[in-house]
């Protein structure tokens, strides 16, 4: 009876869970509806012209507090103290994380040519270089013998060559750091490092322990000029480089929902801070304000994602990633599995653009390998919806230069887009995307005149789509993360590749 019994009870459960009705829902093709209504409207909704109206404000803050919003400035604290606010009045959950560094501001960059023939020639103090005295030192320069890793062995300084002279390095093959050290080791008194592509060399030592004679570095056409004249005869320079270094402590900003799975976060981010130089309107100002546009705009559409979605605006990565590699650094290991993917947005309206996709599978054959699981997936979603808008894209290197490269390190897919720095736009990128070609993507990078009139409207309204679209697709559906790509191999265009993207380079 009791058998008889048990049947009859499920007999209902069975014919209910084989119904036709049962069978059609699938709570996948519900979050796949979701998810497209959400990135539908976001993408409507979120306006490049609105998102100007942070960018005014970062210009209005630098003007009144020195020209720059650099880490550990009032510049920054008020541009970090802005977005928090806003963050706040929009609904998020937000905090600041403090951390300290060495805040650095350059006081001198000269090069002058004595002798043969007098002239002045850029250089850019590599940021936690030694200083020289006030007024700078007059030396001799001595070339380094160009191979595949031209000055990052002590073998390349022969002996007593360079002793009291100043080194002129051609980069490549190993870090900033590891070349002044090397010409340190030969007696060299200072080091010029010039460019191995086109654009101007702004870079880093590192570390200010690391940091052991006055660095700077000069673009590739001056560095092969100072070469071709040293095959003549002695050349004789005045170099001054001094950089303020000092202690400091700054903020990072973050702001997530507060509904939504902890265990499936969505994450994207942006540099909040500038360089000393000027206001960083397009660096970083311009992905900053797409943030801050598409997260008021996911609480303005009252949708309740189903998975967390975390925005963050870091400080101090133009001081080498110090922001994001604290947040990465302080996860746990629960933390970092939690986080499903993390997509970076740094400098996307350059004056004279190109609309660059991170190169999650390596199928530009460019630089570094591909990034981890899922970056893929995250190159081709973006790669799709700008497809459907009828925008041309190019892959860009996962060079480590920007803020996704300490969640590179700890596993977590990535991606993300740029629109280019110092780099030169070649003429086939100018056919393709419009500009001028044989003129460097941003010719404001790092510089005073990267304010608001740096600013490309129309680049920037793509990449806002794009950080709409993805919002509002991973807020709800993660399951493209799981669909294998098909890897085209392309010619291999380095899309915005020669030029650093950003003033921390330390590799090379």
């Amino acid at each position: 009876m009791a058998t008889m019994a048990a049947a009859a009870l499920a007999t209902p459960l069975l014919l209910a869970s084989a119904s036709p009705s049962a069978a059609r829902h699938n709570p996948g093709d519900q979050a796949a509806k979701d998810a497209a209504k959400l990135a539908r409207k976001l993408v409507e909704k979120s306006s490049a012209q609105d998102a100007y109206k942070h960018l005014q404000k970062f210009q209005q803050i630098a003007d009144t507090t020195g020209g720059h919003r650099a880490a550990g400035s009032l510049g920054h604290d008020a541009s970090a103290a802005y977005v928090y606010q806003q963050l706040k009045k929009y609904g998020y959950d937000v905090s600041y994380q403090q951390f300290d560094f060495i805040y650095t501001e350059t006081q001198a960059e000269k090069l002058a040519v004595l002798s043969p023939a007098p002239r002045d020639v850029v250089i850019k103090a590599m940021t936690y270089t030694k200083s020289t005295p006030v007024g700078g030192i007059k030396a001799d320069l001595a070339a380094v013998p160009v191979d595949d890793t031209t000055g990052c062995e002590p073998a390349d300084y022969a002996s007593g060559t360079f002793t009291g002279k100043i080194a002129l390095i051609k980069r490549g093959g190993c870090t900033f750091a590891a070349k002044q050290a090397a010409a340190a080791g030969a007696g060299a008194v200072g080091a010029v490092i010039y460019n191995n592509t086109d654009g101007a060399l702004s870079g880093t030592i590192g570390d200010p322990a690391a940091g052991k004679i006055p660095t700077g570095g000069v673009t590739k056409a001056e560095g092969e000029k100072l070469v071709a004249d040293l095959a003549k005869g002695p050349v004789n320079i005045s170099f001054e480089i001094r950089e303020l270094q000092q202690k400091r402590s700054t903020n990072n900003v973050i702001a997530e929902t507060h509904g939504g799975n902890a265990a499936n976060t969505v994450m994207l981010g942006s540099h909040l801070d500038s360089v000393t130089a000027g206001p960083g309107i397009n660096d970083n100002g311009s992905g900053s304000a797409g943030l801050l546009e598409v997260a008021q705009e996911l609480t303005k559409s009252k949708a309740k994602p189903a998975n967390k979605v975390r925005f963050a605006w870091w400080s101090a990565e133009e001081n080498g990633l110090l922001g994001s590699e604290a947040y990465v650094a302080q996860l746990s290991s629960l933390g970092k599995k939690e986080i499903k993917l993390y997509l970076n947005f740094d400098m996307i309206a350059s004056p004279n653009y190109g609309l660059f996709v991170y190169d999650g599978d390596d199928s530009d054959h460019v630089g570094a390998g591909p990034g981890p699981a899922g970056s893929a997936q995250l190159e081709r979603d973006i790669n799709e919806f700008l497809d459907k808008k009828g925008e041309p894209h190019e892959g860009t290197d996962f060079t480590g230069r920007s803020d996704y490269g300490p969640f590179i390190e700890v596993g977590i897919p990535s991606g993300g887009t740029f629109t280019g720095a110092e780099g030169i736009k070649t003429a086939a990128q100018a056919t393709k995307f419009g500009g001028t070609a044989g003129v460097a993507y941003d010719v404001n990078y790092h510089a005073a005149g990267d304010n608001l009139s740096n600013i490309n409207m129309t680049a920037f309204a793509v990449n806002i789509g794009v950080i709409a679209n993805a919002v509002g697709t991973y807020a709800h559906d993660l399951s493209s993360l799981r669909k294998p790509v098909v890897s085209v191999p392309t010619d291999g265009d380095a899309g915005s590749g020669g030029g650093l993207h950003d003033g921390h380079d330390v590799t090379e």
